[in-house]
């Protein structure tokens, strides 16, 4: 019943990288394309690569495999594959982090995959109603001046964008760093998110609450190790969005049941499910739900509570989340 359930319920993706969503094929396919040299020779070859030790691993061939993105084209078919992946995975509205730094360094102009991404949005939108955001993401291990720099340009396309996040490497990467180009970004009118204790310490994630003053916090999985800053997760209804398959991989935990994120459900932390980089991690959203299943046999009550969770931690107008709530309850009901 469970198995089924997650794969009809209407759901939101709030923590996905498109440049994650990347997979072998259509890597091999743009690489090939643009005459971009890759360590590989077959799809099966890039697929082997994804064995990582930790964040650092995996980025260094994340970047790689970003180089094979160049034209407009190139961007939309990576959103409009992902888009799709969310209509047969029933997500009926995603949040899609986006990483304009890692293709500016590259001499990739933001009209190039901002034209890109919102060409594949908005064919999607209108085929299906699919409803996707964009988050403009900075690379914390580069500067701030450069983050400030990202978003001076970003101004043209700030009508597009919803929110501002940081990710990339977090270890020696502080939230406090970006203190003044969030600062900038809320002027702006932008919400924002940042990645706090996935790596880092819960000191990152007090840094991102209180110095960045941040709507929701990306991973957060180390906050269970701090009692204070569970109570205030709880009372302040803080949204951590959680990527289960994206945890084991990148070793936070050794395996499944290890991971913290039924513990802080049962706490009252309003903690969501996400694949974050879904080609690398092997799977999309309904399979990291799945795989929460088998797990922890998940309940119905369970699977209610971390779905509508995603919606009530959405940027989605409250009336657009009570829609969907509803829905959930219809759907659940009905099983």
């Amino acid at each position: 019943m469970i198995n089924n359930l997650i794969k009809v319920l209407p759901k939101t993706e709030l923590h996905l990288h498109i440049e994650g969503s990347l997979e072998p094929e259509l890597m091999m396919e743009l690489a090939t394309k643009n005459g971009i040299s890759l360590p590989y020779e077959t799809v099966d070859e890039v697929r082997q690569a994804y064995q990582f030790d930790n964040l650092q691993s995996f980025l260094d061939l994340y970047y790689l495999g970003a180089a094979s993105l160049v034209t407009e084209d190139d961007f939309y078919q990576l959103m409009w594959r992902y888009l799709v992946r969310c209509k047969e995975q029933n997500i009926v509205h995603c949040e899609v982090m986006f990483d304009p730094q890692t293709h500016t360094q590259r001499g990739i102009e933001f009209e190039v995959f901002m034209e890109g991404f919102v060409r594949a949005i908005d064919q999607a939108k209108s085929e299906w109603g699919q409803s996707c955001y964009l988050i403009m993401s900075f690379l914390r291990h580069l500067s701030e001046q450069h983050a400030l720099e990202t978003l001076a340009a970003a101004q043209p396309y700030l009508s597009q964008i919803t929110a501002v996040g940081l990710d990339s490497s977090e270890l020696g990467n502080p939230p406090e760093k970006f203190a003044r180009v969030f600062a900038a970004a809320k002027r702006a009118g932008l919400k924002t998110t940042a990645h706090a204790g996935e790596e880092g310490p819960p000191d990152y994630i007090w840094q991102a609450l209180d110095i960045l003053e941040v709507d929701r916090i990306d991973h957060g999985v180390r906050s269970i190790e701090d009692s204070i800053l569970m109570q205030r997760l709880a009372e302040d209804k803080i949204t951590l969005t959680v990527c289960p398959l994206s945890n084991i991989k990148l070793c936070v935990f050794d395996d499944m049941q290890q991971h913290t994120i039924m513990d802080m459900l049962r706490q009252g932390a309003r903690v969501m499910v996400n694949s974050d980089d879904p080609s690398y991690f092997g799977g999309y959203l309904n399979e990291n739900y799945l795989q929460l299943h088998e797990t922890f046999d998940l309940s119905v009550d369970d699977l209610s509570l971390l779905v509508k969770n995603s919606f009530h931690g959405s940027f989605l107008p409250d009336s657009e989340i009570q829609h969907w709530l509803s829905q959930v309850d219809q759907v659940i009901d009905n099983h």
